[in-house]
C-alpha cells in the first residue's frame, strides 16, 4: 500500500495502509494457548489469538451472499486445517461477526464453539474444538453492517449514480469483520468463493476473476496461490473490464473505464521491466480496479486485483505510476511478507527501494533522484513528529492498532536497502534480492532473518553500514544516502525569484515541469504571508482548479494556512469529493488549527462524513473534534 509524499507523479500513493496514527487505547490479544519453544518474541504475532504453531488453516471455501439493503454478508467459511501439534482446539480471530453455527468435518457434527470476550480492534477469539478425525470445519455467520472492512456506498457516492458499490479492506486485521480467519501474515491459505450479487453488478476478488457479467449475478472464484488474510478482498458494483496487455487490464465504473484504461496503458510495461529486475511475476494476471472517491488509499496491492483510487487520473498519465508501488508488492509484501505488523518495514521499505528502481529504469536516473528526494524530505518532516521509538524501522506495536505501524518506514527502509547496494555494488546487490525472492516465495519473514540472510551474503556489511541504527534507532543516521536533484534545484530557484519579486509570474520557467516538480515548489512557500503570492499563482496557473489531486492537496493547504479565501470553494469540493486520508488529514488538521476555521471545517465534515470509508473516519473523528 502507497502513503507516502515520494511518489507524487511516476510513483503516488498507495496498500501500500495507513495515513495517519490514531491513539491507541485497546489491549493485546491475549492467546489462550502455549507458545512452542522455538517461536520468539520476534515471530510471535501480537495482534492475532489465533494458534497456527498448533493447528494451521490451510484452504479456505466461501460462499456468501452480499446484501446491499441489510448492509452484511451471510453465508459460511469452511476451514481446512492442519495440526501442526497435539492441541485440540482451533482458534480464530473474530471482530463484530455474528456466529450462528459451526460444523466439523468430516460428518458435519455440530460443535460447541466459543467466542470469547472482544477487546476493540483486535475483537475476539472463536475458539472451535477439534475432534481427532476432524479435517476441516463450517462457521455459519453473518457480518455487521458496521464491519471495518466493509464499505457499503450508496448509489450518488459513485461514478454511474445507478447502483451501490462494495468495497473491502483487509489490511492490516480487519479481514477478521468479514471472515473468521487466522488473521495474521504468518499464516497463508489458498482459496475458492461463491459470491452472489444483484444481478446488475459484478463481483470480484483477490483471485481469478471474472472479465463479464453473468446473468444471474453468482460469481465463483479460485486463488491457487496461498495468500495471508490481510490480501483477501471483496468488490461489487457496476464494474466493467478493459485488457491492457498480454496479463493485465483494468476494471472500473461504467462512466470511468474508457478514461481508465487510457491513462494505465504503461502497466505492461511496468510488469516487464519488474520481472526483468527481479524475477518472474508468480500471480498469473495483474489487474487492477478502479475504486469510488471514497476509497481511504492510494493503492492496495491485493494479488491479482490492486485496488487504486480515482484520484491518479489526471487525465495525462502523470500519476499512474502509483503503479509502480503496488506492482512492486507482488515481490515484497505479497510475495515475501512481514511476519508481524512489527516487522512493516520489510514490505514497505523493500517495496519503495522496488519503486524507485522501476521508475529508474524506464524513465531515467535524474527523475528517480527526484523520487529519492522527496523521500528525504518527507522523512525529515515525519520524524519532527514521532516519537523516538517510532522512528525505528523495527516498530514494537504490541497493544496498538497496527494501521498505526509510522510511514516513516517505506523511505527509511528504501534509504537503508539504497545504502546497501552502495555498499556492496548494484550488480551484487540485485542477485541477492532475486535470491531473497526466489527463496523465501510464499513464506514469511522477520528482521531478525533479513539480517541473517544479509550477514550470509555479505559478511561485514551489517557493521559497515551500521545496520543498528537503522534498525533500533531513531531518525536517519548520519550515513544515509543523499540524493540530489538538479531539476529540484532549477525549481527552488524559480521560487525563490518569484518571492523575492525579482520575477513575475508570468515569468517563471515552468515549462515542462512534472507533478513532483509543482509538488515541491508549492510546499516550499512559506506557511504565512504569502497570500498576494498565492492569488498570483492562481490567477497564472489554475491551481484551485486543477485536476492533479497531487498539486492540488499541497496547494490548498497553502491557502487555509495563508488565508487565501478564494480557495475555500475549493477546499469544500475536495473533502466532500473523495475520501483519501492523505489528502484529508492534513488538510482537516490545518483547518481546525485556525480558531476562524474550525466552524467551516465542521460543516464541511458533517456532510463528507457518512461518505468516508469506516478508516478515514477513525481518523478524521480524532481532528475534528
Amino acid at each position: 500500500m502507497k502513503r507516502t509524499l515520494a511518489t507524487l507523479f511516476l510513483v503516488a500513493f498507495a496498500a501500500c495502509q495507513q495515513e495517519t496514527r490514531q491513539a491507541a487505547t485497546e489491549t493485546t490479544p491475549a492467546t489462550t494457548t502455549t507458545t512452542p519453544a522455538a517461536q520468539t518474541a520476534s515471530t510471535r504475532d501480537p495482534h492475532s489469538y489465533s494458534n497456527p504453531e498448533q493447528v494451521r488453516v490451510e484452504h479456505l471455501t466461501l460462499d456468501l451472499n452480499v446484501d446491499f439493503t441489510k448492509k452484511q454478508l451471510a453465508g459460511t467459511a469452511t476451514w481446512r486445517v492442519k495440526r501442526t501439534g497435539d492441541a485440540q482446539t482451533l482458534i480464530l480471530d473474530s471482530r463484530d461477526l455474528t456466529i450462528n453455527s459451526v460444523t466439523l468435518q468430516p460428518g458435519n457434527k455440530p460443535a460447541q464453539f466459543k467466542l470469547g470476550e472482544a477487546k476493540g480492534t483486535f475483537g475476539a477469539p472463536l475458539e472451535i474444538p477439534l475432534q481427532p478425525d476432524t479435517s476441516s470445519v463450517t462457521i455459519d455467520y453473518v457480518t455487521s453492517p458496521n464491519a471495518g472492512a466493509l464499505q457499503w456506498l450508496e448509489p450518488a457516492q459513485t461514478a454511474g449514480k445507478t447502483y451501490p458499490f462494495l468495497l473491502s479492506q483487509s489490511q492490516a486485521i480487519l479481514a477478521r469483520t468479514w471472515v473468521p480467519t487466522q488473521d495474521t501474515p504468518q499464516v497463508r491459505f489458498t482459496y475458492d468463493a461463491k459470491i452472489k450479487v444483484p444481478r446488475e453488478l459484478m463481483a470480484l476478488m483477490s483471485a481469478e476473476n471474472p472479465q463479464a457479467r453473468t446473468p444471474d449475478g453468482v460469481y465463483t472464484f479460485k486463488m491457487p496461490q496461498p495468500i495471508p488474510s490481510y490480501l483477501l478482498v471483496v468488490a461489487a458494483g457496476d464494474v466493467e473490464f478493459r485488457p491492457l496487455g498480454r496479463n493485465s487490464g483494468v476494471y472500473a465504473e461504467v462512466p470511468v473505464a474508457e478514461k481508465a484504461a487510457s491513462e494505465f496503458v504503461d502497466t505492461q510495461k511496468m510488469i516487464d521491466t519488474a520481472e526483468s529486475l527481479y524475477g518472474p511475476y508468480r500471480w498469473g494476471r495483474y489487474d487492477m480496479l478502479v475504486l469510488p472517491p471514497s476509497f481511504p488509499f492510494g493503492g492496495m496491492e491485493n494479488p491479482r486485483l490492486t485496488f487504486l483510487t480515482p484520484t491518479v487520473i489526471a487525465g495525462d498519465r502523470s500519476l499512474v505510476a502509483l503503479i509502480a508501488h503496488e506492482l512492486a508488492h507482488s515481490w515484497s509484501g505479497n510475495l515475501v511478507t512481514n511476519a508481524t505488523w512489527n516487522d512493516f518495514w520489510l514490505n514497505e521499505g523493500f517495496t519503495t527501494y522496488f519503486e524507485h528502481r522501476i521508475t529508474e529504469k524506464l524513465y531515467g536516473k535524474e527523475y528517480a533522484e527526484m523520487l529519492w528526494s522527496l523521500g528525504v524530505t518527507e522523512v525529515a518532516e515525519e520524524i519532527a513528529s514521532l516519537p523516538p521509538a517510532d522512528q525505528h524501522l523495527y516498530v514494537d506495536l504490541t497493544g496498538r492498532d497496527p494501521d498505526e505501524a509510522p510511514t516513516i518506514v517505506y523511505e527509511k527502509g528504501a534509504l537503508l536497502l539504497r545504502l546497501i547496494e552502495e555498499t556492496v555494488g548494484r550488480e551484487k546487490w540485485d542477485a541477492f534480492l532475486r535470491s531473497y525472492f526466489d527463496s523465501h516465495a510464499f513464506q514469511s519473514m522477520t528482521t531478525t532473518r533479513f539480517r541473517e540472510a544479509l550477514r550470509a551474503a555479505f559478511p561485514g556489511v551489517e557493521e559497515k553500514v551500521n545496520i543498528e541504527a537503522w534498525i533500533n534507532g531513531p531518525g536517519l543516521p548520519a550515513n544515509s544516502p543523499k540524493p540530489q536533484s538538479q531539476a529540484f534545484a532549477k525549481v527552488d530557484a524559480q521560487r525563490k525569484a518569484f518571492l523575492d519579486g525579482t520575477t513575475p509570474v508570468a515569468k517563471l520557467q515552468t515549462e515542462g515541469w512534472a507533478s513532483h516538480q509543482w509538488v515541491h515548489f508549492v510546499q516550499g512557500l512559506p506557511d504565512t504571508g504569502v497570500n498576494e503570492k498565492l492569488r498570483q499563482l492562481d490567477q497564472q496557473f489554475k491551481l484551485s482548479q486543477t485536476g492533479n489531486n497531487e498539486v492540488l492537496a499541497v496547494f490548498l493547504q497553502k491557502a487555509v494556512t495563508n488565508q487565501y479565501r478564494e480557495a475555500y470553494p475549493s477546499v469544500e469540493r475536495f473533502l466532500t469529493s473523495m475520501g483519501r486520508r492523505k489528502f484529508l488529514e492534513p488538510l482537516y488538521k490545518k483547518l481546525m488549527a485556525n480558531p476562524q476555521d474550525v466552524a467551516f471545517a465542521k460543516s464541511i465534515y458533517a456532510k463528507a462524513r457518512p461518505t468516508y470509508h469506516p478508516l478515514a473516519v477513525g481518523s478524521m473523528d480524532k481532528i475534528v473534534k
